[in-house]
C-alpha cells in the first residue's frame, strides 16, 4: 500500500478494528436484524476530493452475491468544506439500481461532531442528521424486492472513492494534502442481536407484543414519523436535497417502481 487515509477512531461499544486497501475502518462485533445505529462524526478539514467516510450496514462479507446495504456516505469535494451527504440502499442483491439521494449540509462538518443515524425496522428506514430526518423509505410493496431483509453489520471506514465520489473522478485524491483523519465519537447501537442461523429472516424480533415507545423496531417513535420529524424532512428535502434517483430520468429509461408507485 503506497499510501493510505488515516482514521482516529473512538466508540462505546468494543469493535474490530480492520483495514481496507486504500483506507481504514471498523466493524461491529456483532449483526443485527433491525435497529437504531448511530455515531458521532467530524470530518477531515481542508482540501478533501475523493475521500469518502461512510457509516452504514451491511452483510456482503455472508451474502457476497445478495447482500443488503444501508449507507450514510459522506463525499469530499475540491471546494473546501464542501463536504456532500449521499443515503443510498440496497436489497437482496440489487446493487444494479443506485437508489441515491444526495445532500449539502447545514453547518461545517469539519468544525465538530454531529450524529448520523439510521431507523431500520421492517416499517420504514429513516436517515437522520442530528436527529433530522433527511430520508424516509416506507417499506410498500413497490419496495419491498429491494428492501433490506438479511441481519446486517455496522461499519465505519474513511477510503480513496476517487473513481466516482467526484463527478465521475476529475477530481482525485490529492495526497500532497493527507493524512485525512475522521474522527468518530458516541456511538450507539440498539437493536435485535442475530444469533441464530443466518438464512433465517424475521419481520419482527421484539420481545414484547406491546412494546416500549422506545423500542427501535416497533416502538411508536420509531415506526412513524412525528409531526416535528415530518416537518424536519419535508424542509431538509426541499433546501439541502440536491439529487433523487427517482428524479434522474436520464440514467433511468424506465424509473424504479417506488418512484412512480409508492405504494
Amino acid at each position: 500500500m503506497s499510501h493510505s487515509i488515516k482514521a482516529s477512531l473512538s466508540s462505546s461499544e468494543a469493535l474490530i478494528s480492520e483495514f481496507i486497501a486504500m483506507g481504514s475502518g471498523l466493524v461491529s462485533r456483532n449483526r443485527y436484524y433491525y435497529g437504531f445505529f448511530s455515531t458521532a462524526i467530524k470530518l477531515p478539514p481542508g482540501y478533501t476530493s475523493g475521500v469518502v467516510v461512510a457509516f452504514y450496514l451491511s452483510n456482503a462479507d455472508v451474502y457476497p452475491h445478495n447482500h443488503d446495504e444501508i449507507d450514510f456516505e459522506l463525499l469530499g469535494h475540491e471546494k473546501r468544506k464542501d463536504w456532500i451527504l449521499q443515503t443510498n440502499m440496497y436489497g437482496n442483491g440489487s446493487v444494479s439500481i443506485g437508489r441515491e439521494e444526495k445532500f449539502r449540509l447545514w453547518f461545517d462538518p469539519t468544525a465538530d461532531f454531529h450524529e448520523y443515524s439510521v431507523i431500520w425496522n421492517n416499517h420504514h428506514i429513516v436517515f437522520m442528521v442530528d436527529n433530522i430526518p433527511v430520508r424516509e423509505v416506507q417499506h410498500t410493496g413497490a419496495i419491498s424486492p429491494a428492501y433490506p431483509s438479511k441481519p446486517m453489520s455496522i461499519y465505519a471506514t474513511i477510503w480513496d472513492g476517487s473513481e466516482w465520489a467526484t463527478h465521475g473522478g476529475k477530481y482525485p485524491v490529492n495526497y500532497n494534502y493527507a493524512p485525512f483523519a475522521a474522527s468518530l465519537g458516541k456511538m450507539e447501537m440498539s437493536g435485535c442481536i442475530f444469533n441464530g442461523n443466518a438464512t433465517v429472516v424475521v419481520h419482527s424480533c421484539s420481545s414484547s407484543s406491546s412494546p416500549s415507545s422506545l423500542d427501535p423496531v416497533d416502538g411508536q417513535d420509531f415506526v412513524v414519523l412525528s409531526k416535528q420529524q415530518t416537518q424536519g424532512l419535508q424542509w431538509a428535502r426541499k433546501t439541502l436535497m440536491i439529487y433523487s434517483y427517482c428524479k434522474d430520468n436520464g440514467r433511468f429509461k424506465v424509473l424504479p417502481a417506488e418512484c412512480t408507485n409508492p405504494k
